[in-house]
């Protein structure tokens, strides 16, 4: 039988593992070996994918690919013949680690599979703010960090997640090439002590290699919650490798596993050798044999261990077959990795990858009888997985999360704007009377103060979004959303896994972008790349929060929400139309491991809302502020221009006119002034650029004005509130209910054409231009990010598509819209 038959709750054990070389790969080294006990959990809210435990772990598998492990009932388990458990060989002279020169500094790489904590580790021991989350793909680029101590500077690099060295995905390739070309001295295995078995499966190969390793044992309190009673310092002596029980999340064993590289740097430690894993005499025989022909010759050596190069050929991995082409000897080497493939697989019936990995992790089971005692079976408590990927209740609670996060950003950030919109408006106010007018008065006040300061009011709708944003990722339940929603994404060609960088993307594109290295299939990627810039990050949350409060008092969390979903629905259409037409049809297996629910820390949420509300507010110290200054130049000059009349002379004569008030004077003054700022920024040169793409946004409803706002959003998409401020020349006082901004595009007119006299926004025009804003050119940082990921080309396209299909949605709007109002 098939473990797709399997039901809820039923055991099988594994015979077999079928497919393509990808996802047999793949399936096996995450554990999927035979004689494996397999448990169904669960199906998904869609019925599919389905859970499966395995290993004392989680993981997603699509029902069609489950169709492709064999199993057989429980009690059958005794006919099947596991891997042999044959311990270490470490009486080799090849053993010995090569002697380094030794300096003042060391550098550090971690190493570990997704959700053992290794970000973690990595923030407390360096004191960096580097992203943490409870999924998948959280690192997906070297981070580096310094730690001083009184003898060494410890340079640490966190190296991307991964379950193992095949060079399979980009994440893998990275991190093999760095530990293979010698760029760290130590690593630092980070493994999950509550996965032992899994983790471990990367430990092993850490152990082919000529390195020096010291294992984090992390979430060590979660181990000992079990009752399980782990020897680790005889598991460390097998090994070779000296164990640290850490518990990342709380600091605890940080200090010692710092102390514990500067003795393994300093050779100080009996424990650290480099031993052999014993694969059996018929693994063993067929390695040496290549290693010998690894040997010959005077080729450049490709990897310092021959060992571990022999192995990989024996699991066919292509990248290392790529890099001996350049090897003298590079026919006999192939000639006898053929041949001694060919003899495992008749001796064992399976492919050779299979063969080594079968033996790892019967190397893997046999260390851990040996060491660990395992508590007497305790009945398996229900979490809250139970309701939030219940097959009834597990969207409407996703959609009421989204709902909830979205009008928290409304009712919870109105406090604090107000706080820190009157506190720009006092110090508007305050140099307004300290600077003398001129140019400078101008710069400051209008560029400077009205561009950045009506961007900085929104900084607490950032926090309270990516609050949210961080909550799901920390507790592990995004890659629930990624569970319940991989049906759905895979009736647009897409993984279930590009539902994370996609729901990043609501936070902020580029990061979004880069996470899709965690995609194994390059369409996958690619699609998901295009599609994220829909997804409408946190720099377009002022531009909403502005419209809505100006022209949609009602109903606020439903409009902002709306716009947000039109995203995700643009988004599904763009995945179908690139999956049908630019890319062929190819569907790539479904494998996620669902990380256990943890509780997040307060430390590491703060920690994460501050890291981005600092993003933002060094964009508006750079990229905002120097877009501000270029619009207020903009519109600033020319400073003579031809007016229709003499404003000043009709301004001199009401101030020396004694029959009228001083309230109705003031009030005529005020309307010359700005009937004279209005002609004056229509005939500036930013006016000018306005007019001359006004014939193009006019289908749109949309005036000069609009239009100048959204070519400056080309560079961030919270210049455009800026621009606002600067085109609209909004003053900086304000009261509770109401800011001058608001009141100034509630009060525009057309000032030319059909539509002169006439409100340039009503509520039809400020939904298109929010749809606008939500789906044209997403910025030159999103378009840098996927020209790096993908290359020009996509860029461009990119560039070009989003554009268009953003004047066609607010067209649509607007004339559509206009018929039935």
């Amino acid at each position: 039988m098939y473990l797709s038959e399997l039901l809820n709750n039923q055991k099988g054990v594994i015979v077999k593992v079928g497919g393509n070389q990808t996802f047999h790969k793949r399936i096996t080294e995450m554990g999927f070996v035979k004689g494996r006990t397999v448990k169904v959990i669960k199906n998904a809210p869609l019925q599919d994918p389905i859970e499966y435990e395995i290993m004392d772990y989680n993981i997603s598998l699509r029902r069609k690919e489950a169709a492709l492990i064999e199993v057989v009932p429980e009690n059958e388990q005794n006919e099947i013949n596991l891997s042999e458990y044959n311990g270490t060989i470490d009486e080799n002279t090849e053993n010995i680690f090569e002697k380094a020169e030794k300096g003042n500094a060391i550098k550090i790489a971690l190493v570990g599979n997704p959700n053992s904590g290794k970000t973690t580790l990595f923030n407390y021991a360096s004191n960096s703010h580097e992203r943490v989350g409870n999924y998948s793909g959280v690192t997906v680029e070297a981070k580096e960090a310094i730690i001083s101590t009184p003898k060494y500077k410890l340079k640490v690099t966190d190296l991307p997640g991964t379950y193992s060295l095949t060079e399979y995905s980009p994440e893998e390739l990275f991190v093999s090439n760095h530990i293979l070309k010698k760029q760290s001295d130590i690593i630092i295995n980070v493994v999950d002590a509550s996965n032992l078995e899994r983790n471990l499966f990367l430990t092993t190969q850490l152990i082919d290699m000529n390195i020096k390793v010291i294992i984090a044992l992390n979430m060590y309190d979660e181990l000992k919650q079990k009752g399980t009673n782990l020897d680790y310092v005889n598991l460390g002596k097998m090994l070779g490798i000296p164990i640290i029980p850490t518990v990342a999340v709380k600091g605890e064993g940080i200090s010692e596993l710092i102390e514990e590289v500067i003795k393994v740097y300093e050779d100080k430690n009996p424990i650290v050798r480099h031993i052999h894993i014993n694969y059996g005499n018929v693994i063993e025989e067929a390695i040496m044999k290549i290693q010998k022909e690894l040997k010959t010759g005077q080729a450049t050596k490709i990897y310092d261990s021959t060992r571990y190069t022999a192995i990989k050929l024996l699991e066919k991995d292509k990248s290392v077959l790529e890099k001996l082409k350049s090897h003298n000897n590079y026919a006999r080497i192939i000639s006898a990795v053929q041949t001694e493939v060919d003899n495992l697989e008749k001796e064992y019936g399976e492919n050779s990858d299979t063969v080594i990995v079968n033996a790892k992790y019967g190397f893997i089971s046999g260390a851990l009888k040996e060491v660990t005692t395992y508590a007497p079976d305790q009945k398996q408590k229900r979490n809250i997985d139970f309701l939030l990927t219940h097959k009834i209740w597990g969207f409407p609670i996703f959609f009421f999360l989204m709902w909830l996060m979205f009008q928290a950003t409304f009712t919870i950030g109105s406090f604090p704007m107000d706080w820190i919109e009157s506190g720009v408006g006092y110090i508007g106010n305050l140099l307004n009377d300290i600077i003398p007018a001129g140019a400078l008065h101008d710069l400051i006040i209008d560029g400077v103060i009205g561009g950045v300061g009506g961007v900085i009011v929104f900084l607490p709708n950032i926090l309270i979004l990516f609050f949210f944003i961080s909550l799901m990722e920390d507790t592990g339940y995004m890659a629930r959303v990624s569970f319940i929603m991989d049906r759905l994404m895979h009736k647009i060609g897409l993984h279930g896994k590009s539902f994370i960088p996609l729901l990043m993307g609501f936070g902020c594109n580029v990061p979004a972008i880069m996470a899709t290295r965690t995609l194994e299939n390059r369409k996958d990627r690619i699609i998901t790349m295009l599609i994220t810039p829909f997804m409408s990050c946190s720099a377009r949350l002022p531009v909403y929060v502005l419209i809505i409060s100006a022209f949609f008092q009602k109903n606020q969390g439903l409009v902002l929400l709306s716009v947000y979903l039109i995203g995700v629905l643009l988004a599904v259409l763009t995945a179908l139309l690139l999956k049908n037409t630019v890319f062929a049809k190819q569907d790539v297996p479904f494998v996620m491991e669902l990380p256990p629910y943890r509780i997040p820390t307060m430390k590491n949420t703060t920690k994460h809302m501050w890291f981005k509300g600092s993003q933002y507010l060094r964009k508006m110290g750079t990229v905002i502020l120097l877009a501000s200054i270029l619009i207020w130049a903009l519109s600033y000059y020319p400073i003579h221009v031809n007016y229709s009349s003499d404003f000043d002379k009709q301004i001199a004569y009401l101030e020396q006119n004694t029959s009228l008030p001083d309230s109705v004077k003031s009030e005529k003054i005020a309307e010359i002034e700005l009937a004279k700022t209005a002609e004056h920024q229509e005939q500036s040169y930013i006016g000018r650029l306005g007019h001359f793409i006004e014939p193009a946004i006019q289908p749109l409803g949309f005036d000069w004005k609009i239009g100048i706002s959204i070519i400056t959003g080309l560079a961030a998409k919270e210049i455009v509130v800026g621009s606002m401020g600067v085109l609209y020349h909004a003053d900086l006082a304000a009261d509770e209910t109401s800011s001058s901004l608001i009141d100034k595009l509630q009060s525009q007119t057309h000032t030319s054409g059909k539509l002169k006299g006439q409100k340039v926004f009503t509520p039809l025009v400020a939904y298109g231009f929010m749809l606008f804003v939500l789906i044209y050119f997403p910025c030159v940082a999103v378009i840098a990010a996927i020209k790096k990921e993908a290359n020009w080309s996509w860029a461009i396209f990119t560039m070009v598509f989003t554009t268009f299909l953003a004047w066609l949605v607010a067209f649509a709007t607007y004339q559509i819209g206009s018929i039935f109002i």
